[in-house]
């Protein structure tokens, strides 16, 4: 028996992709504003504070203090993901909040199928999977070139599943 006679060819994947949230502010960028904000407010409130206005030194401390409770908010929800995997035998989606919470799909990929809603001037602007009547967004948070670009993607990987395995014992 061969090595290549152990491979189930049903399982191997057809499309593999692992989505985020965008998020342009890295660490370095938040440490960076974050800092100048600070310096500013500060220097802001000194100047009120000597000219007998000190109770707005405290409000521009409030300031900076909700801008970076505002940032932490949006970098937790940066931890949001969508796995989506495609072999012959299934469609397998698997969500996860920012939270932790978990929740996965496994479709036939056979019987589902792309649905995109799209805006005349915008382009697309929501992606769902249809399966018997059931229909779940993908994507959500990509735009909508990047949703053109993966619903590309992800039709291929559909029409490939729905060809079925392919072997080829020679190579």
């Amino acid at each position: 028996m061969t090595a290549r006679n152990d491979i189930d060819i049903a399982d191997e994947a057809l499309f593999s992709a692992v989505l985020t949230p965008h998020r342009s502010l890295n660490r370095t960028g938040f440490l960076v504003l974050m800092g100048f904000l600070t310096v500013v407010s500060f220097a802001a409130g000194i100047i009120f504070t000597l000219m007998g206005a000190w109770p707005v030194f405290g409000f521009f401390g409030l300031d900076v203090v909700v801008v970076y409770w505002a940032f932490r908010v949006n970098f937790h929800r940066a931890q949001a993901s969508e796995e989506i995997t495609i072999t012959a035998s299934e469609l397998r989606l698997r969500r996860v909040s920012h939270r932790g919470h978990v929740v996965e799909w496994v479709l036939n990929p056979l019987w589902v199928r792309l649905d995109q809603k799209t805006h005349a001037e915008f382009g697309i602007e929501k992606l769902y999977l249809v399966s018997r009547g059931r229909r779940v967004s993908v994507a959500s948070f990509l735009g909508a070139d990047e949703k053109a670009s993966f619903a590309k993607a992800l039709t291929a990987a559909l029409q490939a599943a729905r060809r079925g395995p392919t072997y080829n014992p020679v190579s």
